[in-house]
């Protein structure tokens, strides 16, 4: 359950309307990579996340999306707010206004209508994190693009911030997504008790050029394909050929590099997976 402020988040105090630049900005209303969209995915990929942390952070962030949604409404409607019919023609916002008037209605700045395919919930928690990651930077290259294109200050304060906490929340879910590789309890305990503990402690990597563990794919079930994936690391790294953190272009698409890797506390996962494969 929310509680509304009677405020926005940040201030938006426009003094001079141009509708040619609420054109521009409305596509982070209801665009491809808009407010509208990330406050969906957050709140609804919220529910098949395994550890409350996690669904924490995205009912936090969806929540704050929705406060962003409603800065970029007030941006809009205060950049078209009593022009007339035919500034708002000369100014190319005739299309939207034969439409809506001067309503906020969400759509991108090309005028492709807001949908729900622009945002996914899969159910799977590294796939949908992975997806907020990618979702936020593109946010933030679009505030980017916008901030190219205005040059009006009390226009360009309001997007400053909102870029700014697009940056915050890809941190907060770099943060959720090593914590999904950190507290499978079951790594955890095949990496304090299992036999290969010592073998593949981080002195060890590091003996072999890795200067950091990776972290094979942590869900709740390690898939045949990528168990097979940790024992060929396994043999790699006991024969000291792998340094696969960073992979040269000789070695780039070699198959020990595996693509659901994560260069965090790799050691656990991976060795569990060397644990269950032998068995």
């Amino acid at each position: 359950m929310w509680r509304y402020e009677k405020r926005l988040q940040y201030p938006v105090n426009i003094k001079e309307p141009n509708a040619g630049l609420a054109k521009l900005i409305i596509s982070q209303y209801g665009g491809p990579d808009g407010e509208m969209g990330a406050s969906m995915r957050y709140l609804s990929q919220r529910y098949s996340m395994p550890y409350g942390e996690q669904k924490a952070v995205l009912t936090d962030i969806g929540t704050e999306e929705l406060a962003h949604l409603e800065m970029i409404a007030a941006i809009v409607h205060q950049l078209t707010r009593n022009l007339s019919a035919e500034e708002l023609e000369a100014q190319g916002f005739a299309p939207y206004y034969i439409d809506h008037t001067a309503g906020i209605w969400p759509q991108a700045a090309g005028g492709i209508p807001f949908n729900a395919c622009e945002f996914q919930s899969k159910g799977d928690p590294i796939t949908d994190l992975f997806e907020d990651l990618a979702a936020e930077q593109k946010a933030r290259t679009t505030y980017d693009n916008i901030l190219r294109l205005v040059k009006e200050a009390d226009v360009c304060d309001p997007i400053r911030f909102l870029r700014e906490r697009e940056i915050v929340h890809f941190q907060r879910f770099g943060e959720a997504n090593r914590e999904d590789c950190s507290k499978n309890s079951r790594v955890l305990k095949a990496h304090k008790y299992s036999i290969f503990g010592n073998l593949l402690s981080i002195r060890k990597m590091q003996d072999v050029g890795i200067s950091r563990p990776i972290c094979c794919y942590t869900s709740k079930l390690i898939r045949k394909k990528e168990i097979e994936q940790a024992i060929f690391i396994y043999n790699l790294i006991l024969t000291r050929k792998a340094a696969f953190l960073t992979p040269t272009q000789e070695n780039r698409n070699a198959a020990f590099f595996m693509p659901s890797c994560y260069a965090v506390r790799a050691n656990k996962a991976l060795i569990y997976a060397a644990l269950r494969a032998r068995k």
